[in-house]
């Protein structure tokens, strides 16, 4: 004792009494516990090749073979409306301005409808287009053109009736925020076959962000490399990818090699699939200083395609996106979607109404949608490409008359809504699903929202209830405990 200093002798009685003998072992059992759960739940032992904790961004076979290769969504949020757009009924028209029947109301509930409202018949005439005689707005006349290369569904429902929440249960199977979109399950399962560009790209048009937000396309409990990497349609397509002043490419690449090699010391060591992650982001991001520049110049494109799509490059339009959409696929990105805000119409403004502004959302969609089928046939991309439109929800047939607005708009309406697909082994030119003679309820082939969750899946060559991530001590997948392939869409 004689030769320690005082210092020394503290830290020798510290290490003797049974509140320290506790705090370390209490640190030791921790670290141990920490270990195992990171080993169990992060890191899933399993050879299973979707398994969790396999951080893999090349191309992954299918289930079985798959119909579909890449995935394009048009994503309306704000819920257009059906009733004025793709559900034509004329009998709401026939009883337009009278009170909807009470059996209708009782025990429902809606966001802003109050008492005991007045039908809303479409403004809009509706005509059969095409062999398949599918009933259109006047709104679309574009759409209109293609009506055989789209298969119409009228009989979706959801559980959800405010937009955030059916937003994310629309694009994540559950309206809570945490779990992971449908986009990043897809490249979790089937990776993607382009190398220097994300496997799930975001594009975003219209008033402003989703009601979801990043939510929509975040990766949920999935590593984050299978998020949704969002492109911007004017400026720069991705922000901070140019090298800072006085950064050669060279700096780069070395600064880069060093992360990388210091991550992966730290990978070997701690075993968190978020640091293979990051490393994979860092390579990721150095690949699209070059791809992204020249993949998002669509001035490149020819006068005619610029005709066709209603494109002007350089602008923010849900247009530049579709062409956009189209030159990503063709490098082999597995799954865009695309958002275009403002559908939003409870008719409490002209800038909210089913009169003034729905025809301005459809004019801004209508030209570019179409040509997109049109392009993507042309160039033999359609059979390999699923196209989906739709929104969170539906829209009532009854004006929501808000604070006794004289505008003419409808509430939200999750009971029933209409969505379309083209390509990708769905099968074209016709019709599924019927709504009641007002459009209120669905009467004939339901559809749920886990149903076209397992649909688009099929397409891919994915079997929805093998899709599985272990999350939390149990096996979590996009449909969830739910879900049915829908057959009748299934070329």
């Amino acid at each position: 004792m004689s030769n320690q200093t005082p210092q020394d002798q503290q830290e020798r009685l510290k290490a003797l009494t049974r509140r320290y003998f506790f705090k370390q072992a209490g640190i030791g059992l921790g670290g141990t516990a920490l270990s195992r759960l990171l080993r169990r739940d992060l890191l899933a032992e399993t050879t299973s090749p979707h398994a969790a904790g396999h951080i893999t961004l090349g191309p992954k076979p299918p289930m079985f073979p798959a119909k579909a290769k890449s995935v394009i969504y048009l994503f309306m949020a704000g819920a257009p409306s059906h009733l004025d757009m793709l559900d034509f009924k004329p009998k709401l028209q026939q009883y337009n301005g009278e009170l909807i029947p009470a059996e209708f109301m009782k025990g429902q509930r809606f966001a802003f409808i109050k008492g005991t409202p007045r039908l809303l018949g479409s403004p809009y005439s509706f005509r059969k287009c095409g062999r398949s005689g599918a009933e259109i707005s006047e709104l679309l006349p574009h759409l209109q053109g293609v009506a055989d290369d789209m298969a119409i569904v009228k009989s979706i429902s959801t559980t959800q009736f405010n937009h955030a929440p059916a937003q994310i249960f629309m694009n994540c199977g559950f309206q809570i925020i945490g779990r992971p979109s449908m986009g990043s399950w897809v490249t979790y399962g089937l990776g993607s076959e382009c190398t220097d560009l994300p496997g799930f790209v975001v594009l975003l048009s219209g008033e402003n962000q989703p009601d979801g937000g990043k939510s929509c396309w975040g990766s949920g409990f999935l590593p984050t490399v299978y998020q949704g990497v969002e492109f911007r349609s004017q400026g720069d397509p991705v922000l901070y990818l140019t090298n800072p002043g006085g950064v050669s490419a060279e700096q780069r690449r070395a600064s880069l090699d060093a992360m990388k090699d210091l991550n992966e010391m730290n990978l070997q060591t701690a075993g968190d699939p978020e640091i293979a992650t990051r490393i994979a982001s860092y390579e990721m991001a150095y690949k699209m200083q070059t791809s992204v520049p020249d993949l998002a110049d669509i001035a490149k494109e020819p006068d005619h395609i610029h005709k066709l799509y209603g494109t002007e490059p350089g602008k923010k339009s849900f247009a530049n996106n579709c062409l956009l959409a189209r030159r990503l696929v063709e490098r082999g990105v597995r799954f865009v979607q695309l958002y275009h805000r403002g559908w939003d119409t409870h008719g409490v403004s002209a800038n909210t109404d089913i009169v003034n502004r729905l025809p301005k959302l459809c004019k801004e969609i209508d030209q570019s949608a179409a040509a997109l089928i049109t392009d993507l046939k042309q160039r033999g991309l359609l059979d390999s490409t699923l196209v989906v439109w739709g929104g969170e929800f539906g829209r009532t047939p009854m004006n929501e008359g808000r604070d006794k607005s004289k505008f003419l708009g409808r509430d939200h309406h999750p009971r029933a809504f209409t969505m379309w697909m083209a390509g990708g082994g769905i099968k074209p030119g016709m019709t599924l699903g019927q709504t009641d003679e007002l459009g209120y309820n669905v009467v004939e082939d339901p559809i749920d929202i886990h149903d076209m969750h397992a649909t688009i899946l099929n397409r891919m060559g994915v079997d929805h209830t093998k899709l599985t991530y272990k999350f939390q001590g149990r096996d979590f997948r996009l449909t969830d405990v739910a879900g049915n392939v829908v057959q009748k869409l299934i070329a």
